[in-house]
């Protein structure tokens, strides 16, 4: 059951304004991705696809797991990918573990564009961030 206590209402403030920078960064992101030429579900598949690179962890790229890591039904997942991959920022290849599934990489033109917008988003982050931070802290009953 959810919190009923009386300063549920009273932080109803904090929440709003929680929401409102979140979606301030979230609105920022749209755009940034959009003068790209990127859909921010695109973009947010590159990072997935970039921190499993660098992590040297295949298995984290399969469709299911793409699909479970982007909060997508694996139907979903399946169409984002092949926008992508007609965009040229992502292939499939054959799982090097088990070569009856394929894995999802990113390519070179994809792995230049998430360095782009990752660039531009914490450069956004350094500015906005403070502001953002701060709002969370005022929710948490630790903090108050």
């Amino acid at each position: 059951m959810p919190n009923q206590s009386p300063d549920t209402i009273d932080r109803l403030p904090q929440l709003a304004n929680f929401r409102f920078r979140l979606r301030q960064f979230l609105a920022y992101s749209e755009s940034t991705c959009e003068e790209s030429g990127v859909t921010m579900q695109q973009y947010q598949l590159l990072q997935v696809l970039g921190a499993a690179r660098m992590e040297a962890d295949a298995a984290r790229t399969t469709i299911s797991a793409l699909a479970e890591r982007l909060l997508l039904r694996h139907n979903s997942a399946v169409e984002l990918v092949d926008r992508a991959e007609r965009a040229g920022l992502v292939r499939r290849v054959a799982d090097p573990t088990d070569h009856r599934r394929a894995v999802v990489e990113i390519t070179p033109h994809g792995q230049e564009l998430l360095a782009k917008l990752t660039g531009e988003h914490l450069s956004y982050l350094a500015t906005a961030a403070p502001e953002l931070a701060s709002s969370l802290q005022e929710l948490l009953p630790s903090q108050r």
